[in-house]
């Protein structure tokens, strides 16, 4: 049997590398954070060549599924900075984690760098870091996770992520809006919650944006 892990959103090989848990295929979304800045769309199939060498690398020559030699050279020039721009995402994504737990307009916020997260622990275990995605829920369902996202300034309101930049998205009407009411709700996708991608820029500027936001949704 063929595991395969989909090191998409949050990992990248800086922070986790699934070939060495046992998976047999690795998928990466380069666009994201392995490129980091938003400059092509690519990917990248990983695993041995026992795997790979035959009908994937086939269907890659034949069908022609690949990326061009310019794109290449970018995400190889990405990946020169990568474990620095991943400690960066990281350290911000945790502090914007602990800020938004005293937030009085959050009810609850996921990420796996906080002690309350139910896999803490196994991602403590597994990675180096824990990554740059935050979510959380805000009072009010959807209509205050919207008034919350187009009050915002510095965030880029966008499903995307991975960027140097942040962005902000409703992920019950973006990125999980194709599945029935029943299976976001066993997805943990509530109407309220809001999903950021924490990027580079100055952290107290990014908590202001969405203090400044906060207010907005209560008015």
């Amino acid at each position: 049997m063929i595991v395969c892990c989909w090191s998409i959103i949050v990992f990248t090989p800086a922070l986790q590398r699934p070939l060495e848990h046992g998976a047999d295929i690795v998928i990466h979304s380069a666009t994201k954070y392995l490129d980091g800045q938003g400059r092509c769309v690519g990917g990248a199939i990983v695993g041995s060549e026992a795997l790979l060498g035959e009908d994937i690398f086939a269907f890659l020559r034949t069908a022609g599924p690949t990326m061009s030699p310019f794109n290449a050279w970018v995400f190889l020039k990405g990946l020169e900075t990568l474990s620095l721009r991943m400690r960066a995402h990281c350290d911000s994504a945790q502090q914007m984690a602990e800020w938004l737990t005293q937030q009085g307009a959050v009810e609850h916020v996921y990420y796996p760098g906080l002690e309350d997260h139910p896999q803490h622990a196994l991602a403590k275990s597994q990675q180096t870091g824990f990554g740059g995605i935050v979510s959380f829920e805000v009072k009010g369902g959807q209509a205050a996770a919207w008034r919350l996202i187009d009050a915002t300034k510095l965030f880029s309101i966008t499903a995307n992520l991975g960027d140097a930049k942040s962005t902000i998205t409703h992920p019950a009407t973006t990125t999980h809006h194709r599945l029935t009411d029943q299976q976001r709700s066993q997805s943990g996708i509530s109407a309220g919650l809001v999903r950021l991608s924490v990027g580079h820029e100055d952290l107290d500027d990014l908590k202001g944006d969405l203090q400044l936001a906060q207010v907005n949704t209560l008015n």
